[in-house]
């Protein structure tokens, strides 16, 4: 039987435009005028994926609402608001490290972080099982009063302090498997025992110096970190092997209400900005051992809000193999990439055991896993 799940997106979220630049850099010098790596199309053609396939005709497709300002400012500061406001209204503009704001990106912000928290709010009320908000400009990377990364107002951070506030929620799991650590999310609940903050990343990468092993946050959030660093080539069977041995015994003594899901697709073989070689199949497998973790604890409330992920080609179909998971359906699409065309890592290599006991052992004080 299928689950009935939510898709939430807006024609808006293709029209954030931060102009041009090269990956992640500003043009200039020897580095020559192109697209940002975080342009629209990654996430454009997702959707058009859904509909080609037929597949979006089968989920309950629901529009973002627009997010307040006094939502934002759940974790935003007022002063850093109104900098991307007027960076929006005028020339457009960085709001912090490579958080290209442009003309009309703060109203397209704004419904990004709405589209997290209408997620949220359909998810809790029961009108359906599950969602997958494609959302854009993305959020995990966003601090309280700057923004990092291409993120301008953290989306899943929001969403997840309107389910506090509003739901009265007071376990909270937020896994984040994009391929850069969530800096903004991780300070966001670094102090917070009601947010289990889990974060699977590419080791030693970005932010400089983020997401280590040893950050398991501060006083009544102590324990409730947990960094999992993943060495260059982890690959599908890598990542399964840390949700076997970190994620699920964490959430099985966690036992949320709620989990949401920073689903940032960058991990995926043929992405230009990492180097973890997961598939399409890789990303449907690891969304249904999440959902065994929602189904086992919170009544299968598991909300995915889209992240990074950058190549334009083969981000839809890592994207289409998560909602074919939630939703229970399959689209029937073959990825035309990976069949029979590489040799991927069928072992955990030693490199990943040493890394997942390392993070195990930093854990046991607070888990007992």
């Amino acid at each position: 039987m299928s689950q009935k799940t939510a898709f939430i997106c807006d024609e808006s979220y293709f029209w954030h435009n931060p102009g041009n630049g090269a990956l992640g850099h500003l043009p200039g010098g020897y580095i020559e005028p192109y697209i940002y790596a975080e342009n629209p199309e990654s996430k454009r053609r997702v959707k058009n994926l859904l509909e080609r396939c037929g597949l979006i005709n089968k989920l309950k497709l629901i529009s973002p609402k627009d997010a307040t300002q006094s939502e934002v400012e759940y974790y935003h500061t007022t002063n850093y608001i109104e900098k991307v406001k007027e960076l929006s209204n005028t020339t457009g503009g960085d709001a912090g490290k490579s958080a290209i704001v442009g003309r009309g990106s703060y109203e397209i912000a704004l419904k990004s972080v709405g589209g997290a928290i209408t997620a949220v709010d359909k998810v809790m009320q029961g009108e359906v099982d599950n969602a997958y908000a494609l959302t854009r400009p993305p959020g995990h990377h966003a601090e309280s009063d700057i923004g990092i990364g291409f993120c301008i107002f953290n989306n899943i951070a929001i969403a997840a302090l309107h389910a506090k506030r509003v739901y009265n929620l007071k376990r909270i799991l937020i896994l984040d498997w994009d391929v850069h650590h969530g800096n903004g999310t991780e300070k966001a609940f670094y102090s917070d025992s009601e947010v289990l903050y889990i974060s699977l990343h590419q080791e030693n990468y970005y932010p400089a110096g983020s997401g280590l092993v040893e950050h398991t946050g501060v006083d009544n959030g102590l324990g409730y970190n947990v960094n999992v660093p993943l060495p260059a080539g982890t690959g599908d069977v890598g990542y399964i092997y840390a949700l076997e041995k970190v994620v699920k015994p964490i959430a099985d003594r966690f036992k949320p209400e709620l989990i949401l899901l920073s689903a940032g697709q960058d991990a995926s073989m043929f992405d230009p900005m990492g180097r973890m070689i997961v598939t399409a199949k890789g990303y449907g497998e690891m969304t249904s051992i999440l959902m065994e973790i929602a189904n086992k604890h919170c009544n299968g409330r598991l909300v995915a809000v889209h992240e990074g992920g950058y190549s334009a080609s083969y981000v839809p179909f890592c994207t289409l193999s998560i909602i074919e998971s939630l939703s229970g359906i399959d689209a029937e699409v073959v990825d035309p990439f990976v069949q029979g065309n590489h040799e991927l890592p069928s072992v955990v290599t030693n490199d990943l055991k040493k890394s997942i006991e390392r993070v195990i052992n930093t854990q046991l004080n607070y888990w007992n896993i």
